[in-house]
């Protein structure tokens, strides 16, 4: 089913590599956008622009986007899905490793909006969609404090700049998806029975939300973590 207000726009998705980016990246083309993909190495997807882009670095997040902008247009749906998941005890975790968590998951997702939203805003159109995780509510199932804490700040973020960019045509909204069926939940035992739904969830019910948070359907919800989870967790 096609929704209305993606065909022809230019869309950035960042962390393609595989998983839920990747697969919003499909969806987002096999809408009609014109869809630029990021990762570190940059990916390759049929009928997208695929773009070397580490977000923890600044200057590359502005090549970045310089390059969609001189071959597509102007960024005017973003999907901010790079991540990292360590898990690791309290005890462990260096302040090194904190920071690189901090520095994908919160820092990554910052300085992709301060250079997206400020021109969405003059143009009077955006969407902005951040990909957080239950994690982020809930603290998470596994050790890894700073997953959790970055997620938390990604979706507090949603909420602040919802309000900020309020009236100039741009939404931002994020997901909060949990037990989707990706790499993070490789040798995992099967979880299925801990979601009222009976299964794990599949890149494609993130995908297929996230690409109605970024259309037209969608002008009137801004401010708002969307959880995917099949009932894991309901608050």
């Amino acid at each position: 089913m096609r929704l209305d207000g993606i065909e022809g726009r230019v869309a950035l998705v960042t962390g393609t590599a595989r998983g839920i980016g990747r697969c919003v990246a499909e969806t987002l083309r096999d809408q009609g956008a014109r869809v630029a993909a990021g990762s570190r190495v940059a990916p390759e997807i049929d009928g997208v622009l695929g773009l070397d882009m580490d977000v923890t670095s600044t200057d590359e997040v502005e090549h970045a986007f310089a390059r969609v902008e001189e071959e597509l247009g102007p960024v005017e749906l973003l999907v901010a899905n790079a991540g990292i998941y360590v898990v690791e005890r309290l005890e462990d975790t260096t302040f090194e490793s904190w920071r690189h968590t901090m520095d994908v998951n919160l820092d990554g997702v910052f300085r992709c909006l301060r250079r997206a939203l400020p021109g969405m805003s003059e143009r009077g159109y955006g969407r902005v969609v951040i990909v957080g995780s239950s994690a982020g509510k809930t603290g998470g199932k596994r050790p890894g404090a700073a997953y959790g804490a970055s997620k938390a700040g990604v979706m507090t973020l949603a909420r602040g700049l919802a309000f900020e960019f309020g009236g100039t045509g741009v939404t931002v909204n994020a997901v909060a998806p949990a037990l989707i069926e990706t790499d993070i939940m490789a040798g995992l035992a099967d979880l299925s029975s801990q979601v009222p739904v009976g299964r794990l969830g599949q890149p494609q019910d993130v995908a297929d939300t996230v690409a109605f948070l970024c259309s037209g359907h969608a002008g009137f919800i801004t401010g708002e973590v969307v959880d995917i989870n099949g009932g894991f967790l309901i608050d």
